[in-house]
């Protein structure tokens, strides 16, 4: 009998581990499968970056994240480079015929005028690229172009909005009375890319040019101290 009643003892005493074993298992599995769902919580909320809290503070403190951010505002990387942007733009800009400019002379210092100042206005009312220099022809007996001077060439392309100005230098002569020098009234003009010749009246009552020392400058927006000093 009490051999019988020692093994009904060990069976129930199994019985109640068993339970017990059971019920922990149950609640470590419980607890394990909650805590995913909570970190994959807080992890959405930080991908999205709109939260607060420890989960929005490590999402705004990404590297990654912060590039990216600076490179949707066009400060950083290749996209924030305005100049060669720019240049493109303004290569791609149409270039500037007869019709589109008016072009205009006038003297450069005082007596001797050794130098004229070309303007060349946009009045198309739009925007036109001036290219090159200015090809000139002073006299009847001189047919070829006066020669450029290769400094005064601009570092990006001359592009006129509607109503703006460009400039050119032109020496005519040095000035001395032993010259070969020739009156000129008017002269011709024509624009790179463009065949059409443009009339221009020499001011006040004209002036004298020796074909052998005439030099031109490039187009350019400002006449500049050491470029264009020929």
């Amino acid at each position: 009998m009490n051999i019988k009643r020692h093994h009904t003892a060990l069976l129930a005493l199994a019985g109640t581990a068993l339970a017990l074993s059971l019920t922990a298992c149950q609640s470590d599995d419980t607890t394990r499968k909650s805590a995913p769902a909570w970190t994959a919580s807080a992890a959405g909320k930080a991908a999205d970056g709109g939260q607060t809290g420890a989960a929005g503070t490590a999402g705004s403190t990404d590297p990654a994240r912060a590039a990216a951010s600076k490179g949707s505002t066009g400060r950083t990387g290749s996209g924030g480079s305005g100049g060669s942007t720019g240049e493109q733009q303004s290569a791609a800009t149409r270039v500037c015929t007869a019709r589109d400019v008016t072009v205009t002379a006038a003297t450069q210092g005082g007596a001797p005028y050794t130098h004229l100042v070309l303007t060349a206005k946009n009045t198309s009312g739009r925007s036109c690229r001036l290219a090159g220099a200015p090809h000139l022809q002073f006299l009847e007996s001189h047919k070829q172009d006066v020669p450029v001077v290769a400094k005064s060439k601009p570092a990006a392309p001359v592009v006129l909005t509607a109503g703006a100005p460009a400039y050119a230098l032109v020496k005519l002569s040095d000035g001395g009375v032993d010259e070969d020098n020739e009156p000129v009234s008017a002269f011709s003009l024509m624009l790179e890319g463009d065949s059409t010749v443009i009339a221009v009246t020499a001011p006040g009552s004209g002036v004298a040019v020796d074909p052998a020392k005439a030099l031109t400058g490039y187009w350019t927006p400002e006449l500049r101290n050491g470029a264009d000093d020929f």
